[in-house]
């Protein structure tokens, strides 16, 4: 079977039969060759193939040249970690005057501010929402690329929840936010695995057989508080994190769903229960008080070094002198 290794980032397909803009009106001059949106369009082709990132791979297809289709996968370091995002595309008659449109598969969820139920993507880039005019589309100069770009570094961030305009500086309602949309992102799994979108099936089956080993061990370490949720596998270090109760409850009833559809889909999950285990509320307080130790003697450490050398021999040859007494 085809594997991510061998998954080609950018391919020209035939099957554009489940494409959410299959049935737009957007004439014949897709055939034509000789036409100007059709050459501008093989161009963007060409800048994609040379320069998309490991994260980002793209379908167009064979008889319809302004249907085109896009999966990012979500970035460490974010709520969107190991999810992929899928995103259907036309181009319009007159591209690139006026920028593509974009259809975002969300199996009824609202990932982030920018991203709808419906499917509508909000983004300055594309005209759908406001910002200043170096940030909206520019015939002359964007592309295809900078719109994906965007979404996955804009949109698909750290902080979701500041991405809504009105949104007040709150750092608690952010990480119940990030809270919100990994659990989603968990659930949008389910859906891929069971209905993975044409020309992507190998992709989806081999990206979750290696990647449900960590998804499932950050609910554990989400769950239990021991690491912000987004950050599982970053190179971080957290005290112990509040996470909600009802966060808590919902990854322990979605927990079991998860292992068996990852199992059925052929990943490796030795070492991982079948049960999402919940420490006590005395265990995490031993366990964050070892932490607090840990890091104050870290800190000691620091300060000692800000005294210098002979301030530091001198402490210690005081301390000799009293453990003589």
């Amino acid at each position: 079977m085809e594997n991510t290794m061998e998954f080609e980032h950018f391919d020209v397909v035939s099957d554009d039969s489940d494409h959410h803009f299959l049935g737009s009106k957007n004439g014949k001059w897709f055939n034509d060759s000789k036409s100007k949106v059709y050459k501008t369009i093989v161009k963007e082709w060409k800048i994609l193939e040379q320069n998309l990132p490991e994260s980002i791979y793209v379908r167009v297809y064979e008889r319809r040249i302004d249907l085109m289709r896009a999966v990012i996968v979500g970035a460490a370091g974010t709520p969107y970690h190991d999810g992929l995002f899928f995103f259907d595309i036309v181009f319009p008659s007159d591209y690139p005057r006026n920028p593509p449109k974009l259809y975002y598969h969300s199996f009824g969820y609202r990932h982030n501010p920018n991203l709808y139920k419906s499917g509508k993507v909000c983004l300055s880039l594309l005209n759908t929402w406001y910002g200043k005019k170096k940030e909206t589309w520019d015939p002359s100069e964007s592309t295809m690329l900078q719109v994906l770009l965007s979404i996955q570094a804009l949109v698909l961030n750290e902080k979701p929840f500041f991405n809504e305009p009105d949104a007040l500086p709150s750092e608690k309602k952010s990480r119940a936010y990030n809270e919100h949309v990994f659990l989603i992102t968990c659930i949008a799994s389910f859906h891929l695995l069971k209905r993975p979108p044409r020309n992507f099936e190998a992709f989806v089956g081999d990206h979750f057989r290696r990647r449900a080993f960590s998804i499932l061990a950050a609910c554990r370490e989400y769950a239990n508080g021991r690491v912000g949720v987004g950050y599982y596998g970053c190179d971080l270090r957290f005290p112990m994190v509040q996470v909600s109760r009802s966060f808590i409850q919902r990854l322990v009833m979605l927990y079991p769903g998860l292992l068996k559809a990852f199992r059925r889909n052929g990943a490796s999950l030795e070492g991982l229960g079948e049960q999402l285990e919940v420490e006590s509320q005395e265990s995490k307080k031993k366990s964050s008080g070892v932490f607090k130790k840990i890091v104050e003697k870290i800190k000691q450490v620091f300060r000692s070094r800000k005294f210098g050398k002979n301030k530091i021999n001198e402490i210690q040859g005081r301390n000799h002198g009293l453990e003589s007494v």
